[in-house]
């Protein structure tokens, strides 16, 4: 693992370069994060630095979480990830990080986020299967279906993991290999080449390569 922030997707837009090549970029809201614990290996058995951000209702938030946040001189928040692979001496609990201190423009960072749910889906969405093609030997109403999916007498029973039907999205997915376009320090926003998954308004976590 490596360190990084917690972010919010906001959407997509297209940016110049300098050589005036145009390319798409996702914005990113990067709010200062504050380090509300620090594990050590004494204590919790592994390194790493306990974060937080996005503003959150007092109203809406348990009694332990807002002690919690309270030792670290903070108001409750949305969203709390660890990252490992800050290096402890710099750091204390209450401190603030913000997207210029953690990641430099052009850097290649790795976007993790829940992707859009899609649903029940059938094969053809879900994993990309062609259908039985042309509506030939009977198959005048199956053109989207799987086709077979049982064995012979033997085994006699279907494998498990065969590809069926199902939910499709709504998953933990990782985009890897980005790289950093823009920071702009006053309106907490970073600014990352190609796509991230999930929807606009989505936490995403954002760690260094």
């Amino acid at each position: 693992m490596s360190s990084g922030l917690i972010g919010k997707k906001i959407g997509m837009t297209n940016i110049f370069d300098e050589g005036g090549r145009n390319f798409a970029v996702t914005v990113i809201e990067v709010q200062p994060c504050v380090i509300t614990q620090i594990k050590t290996k004494e204590n919790d058995g592994y390194e790493a630095v306990q974060i937080a951000s996005f503003e959150k209702r007092e109203k809406a938030t348990a009694k332990p979480q807002q002690g919690h946040f309270e030792k670290a001189g903070t108001g409750p928040k949305q969203y709390v990830c660890e990252f490992e692979g800050f290096d402890l001496e710099d750091l204390a609990i209450g401190d603030e990080l913000n997207a210029e201190d953690v990641f430099t423009v052009g850097s290649s960072v790795d976007v993790v986020g829940i992707s859009k749910g899609k649903g029940f889906t059938g094969v053809m969405k879900r994993h990309n299967f062609s259908g039985v093609g042309e509506a030939t030997h009977g198959q005048h109403n199956r053109q989207r279906h799987p086709g077979s999916i049982g064995q012979a007498s033997d085994p006699s029973r279907v494998f498990k993991g065969m590809k069926m039907p199902g939910r499709s999205g709504n998953e933990r997915t990782k985009i890897k290999n980005l790289t950093v376009a823009k920071i702009y320090e006053e309106g907490n926003l970073m600014m990352v080449t190609g796509s991230v998954p999930g929807p606009n308004g989505r936490m995403v976590e954002i760690y260094n390569r």
